[in-house]
């Protein structure tokens, strides 16, 4: 029974740090051994390839008498020794098999409850260490209780793939019709985006980032899948102020102790910003509310506005003055303002306080983030109504999409739903339907006091943001839509269906569409741009051909392996006409890039670039294309 009650205890609690206090109570009891030296080892072993992972694990020991044994202890600090020597996420439970038992230091029942239950749980023991770009020979520190251990890390371009190869990427997607897009990139979050032992399940992607609508297949996979970055947005109107939704989807919902539905297939959590219609073309962002596991936190940057049911949790940073940056965590993903107490990073120097984080910013292009810490990734938007909230309602859609179907029941007697819709994501791996679209979304303290129910804080934030918070008299604050979507209020654009993904087979990614035909007058074209760039960063084994038609790209694999990693970005399309310059430039890179075609009619105004990389393993490139008409 007392087992069961520490258990109980140990497992009901709310937030982890609780969980490490506990156990660092218990193990005050049981620190009777002194630890006379600690090991760190690589899981597993052998040589990385540059921006590939493996874990490091800090094991201590102690003498009973003259018997070395296992000590069971957690707070083990790393840090690599070398400048640009790769970098090492905060600790975590290590999540391997483990082959030496564990010595029991006390004979203390509650200690020895702790040991049996704990495991893996609580002492944070490991860290992921992300190898550096430039191969060579690196050294990691670890330090614990006064005690110090080095490992030497050897990165080589031809040490085997620890990545398995992506087999979707998405072509540029259509630029969308929506009046409101223009808006939703002005002030599109500058994320910083903590990254822990799975990266890639901390990468901001699409929910059909593996090229399908099934919820339920999602967790596994994540390895194969796309890991270009997106966020989906929406967005709703009064006459006096916008509200923009920002969502930030996940694969998965990870920990380190996944315990009683910690852990979760697909996660979403998000961000809706209240913007006043001040006269200006983009107005003025006032309120910024994010959620984290179902609290919202309040940011505002406008003095004028007061407590309301919420309390006010900070102020407002920006990125490049328009875009309000946040911080999301690792694992549970939620976003707080980086002035809050909860945020672990700091826009000022651009650096997570503690292990590894990537930042994203809106560039209209999806990018690939080439590893756990790197910085100002692009990401792209998506619209909700058309990706999702089409797909919601129930009997619309026959894919395994959205699940817990409801119909909305607002309170404050304001406008509902008819039909039911799918308040979760399809989810059955760890828990089942944990993750929620904005509509399905609910704040805690709100709902219990009866003021907003499940969903009205995302479907009706005019009237939410005003109960949440104390607006002045003047300006007026409006809450009756003249556009919103979602409760059937104005005249949503025709959606624009984004461009399927495309199969990676044979070394062959992003698909290029037909060739443009020329506008039939000069009205209907575009305006010209006169000149630009194509900036290319992409792992090499082997012989490749980059085929580039306006702004989409396809590879073709001559020999070695498909392309790993690619960050392509576009200063403006290249256009379908005669041009007077093209070059090729290579920043970086130990084998031939060569420009093989010019854009032209015979060719359907498509270029081409051969990279060779004849060395064994990968090499990374960095070439520069620049035109002009």
């Amino acid at each position: 029974m007392r087992k069961l009650v520490f258990l109980l205890a140990l497992f009901c609690l709310p937030m982890s740090a609780q969980l490490e206090k506990l156990a660092q109570q218990l193990g005050q009891l049981g620190k009777k051994v002194s630890i006379t030296e600690i090991t760190l080892r690589a899981d597993p072993g052998g040589a990385v390839r540059p921006f590939e992972t493996l874990v490091l694990q800090a094991r201590a020991y102690g003498k009973d008498g003259d018997k070395k044994v296992r000590l069971r202890r957690t707070g083990a600090t790393f840090k690599p020794l070398d400048k640009e020597g790769g970098w090492v996420s905060k600790p975590f439970a290590f999540q391997g098999t483990d082959d030496e038992k564990y010595f029991e230091e006390s004979d203390s029942q509650a200690w020895k409850i702790f040991g049996d239950v704990s495991g893996r749980f609580v002492v944070k023991d490991a860290v992921l260490y992300t190898a550096p770009e430039k191969p060579g020979k690196y050294k990691v520190q670890a330090g614990l209780e006064g005690k110090q251990t080095e490992l030497e890390i050897e990165v080589r371009n031809d040490a085997p793939s620890r990545r398995k190869p992506e087999k979707i990427t998405f072509p540029a997607a259509t630029r969308s019709s929506d009046p409101h897009r223009r808006l939703a990139e002005r002030y599109a979050p500058f994320l910083a985006q903590e990254t822990w032992f799975q990266p890639k399940s901390d990468t901001p992607v699409r929910f059909d980032f593996d090229g399908d609508w099934q919820g339920d297949n999602n967790w596994d996979s994540l390895d194969d899948g796309s890991s270009q970055a997106f966020v989906y947005y929406a967005a709703m109107e009064t006459s006096t102020h916008w509200f923009l939704i920002y969502n930030v989807f996940h694969a998965r919902d990870y920990s380190d102790r996944c315990v009683i539905g910690t852990c979760h297939e697909n996660d979403n959590e998000g961000i809706i910003l209240t913007i006043l219609k001040d006269g200006s073309e983009f107005g003025r962002l006032q309120v910024m509310e994010t959620l984290a596991h179902n609290n919202v936190y309040s940011m505002t940057n406008d003095r004028s506005i007061r407590d309301g049911l919420h309390n006010i949790d900070g102020g407002i940073e920006f990125y490049e003055d328009t875009h309000p940056a946040v911080f999301v965590e690792s694992g549970g993903h939620g976003i707080y303002g980086t002035l809050c107490t909860q945020s672990r990073f700091k826009l000022k120097n651009g650096e997570f306080d503690e292990g590894t984080g990537m930042t994203l910013v809106y560039k209209g292009i999806a990018e690939r983030p080439l590893h756990s810490n790197q910085k100002l990734v692009g990401y792209d938007l998506l619209s909700i109504h058309d990706e999702w909230w089409l797909k919601a309602e129930e009997g619309k859609w026959n894919q395994r999409t959205f699940d817990s179907y409801f119909t909305y029941q607002p309170f404050g007697s304001r406008p509902g739903i008819r039909n039911p819709i799918g308040s979760t994501f399809y989810g059955r791996k760890e828990a089942e339907n944990k993750a929620k679209p904005f509509w399905g979304w609910h704040d805690t303290l709100t709902l219990k006091k009866k003021v907003l129910s499940a969903g009205q804080w995302g479907l009706d934030p005019a009237y939410a943001v005003s109960q949440n918070l104390r607006f002045p008299d003047s300006p007026a604050f409006s809450l009756d839509y003249t556009f919103n979507p979602y409760l059937g209020i104005g005249q949503a654009p025709p959606p624009q269906v984004s461009p399927a993904p495309v199969a990676d087979t044979q070394g062959t990614v992003g698909a290029l569409p037909a060739a443009p035909a020329p506008p039939a007058t000069q009205a209907e074209a575009a305006p010209e741009v006169s000149s630009g760039q194509v900036d290319l960063e992409l792992q090499v084994d082997g012989t490749v051909d980059i085929l580039i038609r306006g702004n989409q790209f396809e590879y073709q694999v001559h020999s070695g392996q498909p392309v790993m990693r690619d960050n392509i970005s576009f200063s403006a399309a290249l256009p379908a006409a005669a041009l007077s310059s093209v070059s090729l430039s290579k920043r970086s890179g130990r084998g031939k890039a060569t420009l093989l075609e010019k854009p032209g009619e015979a060719n359907g105004f498509t270029t081409k670039i051969r990279v060779e990389d004849t060395r064994g393993g990968a090499d990374t490139y960095r070439l520069r294309l620049t035109w002009q008409r």
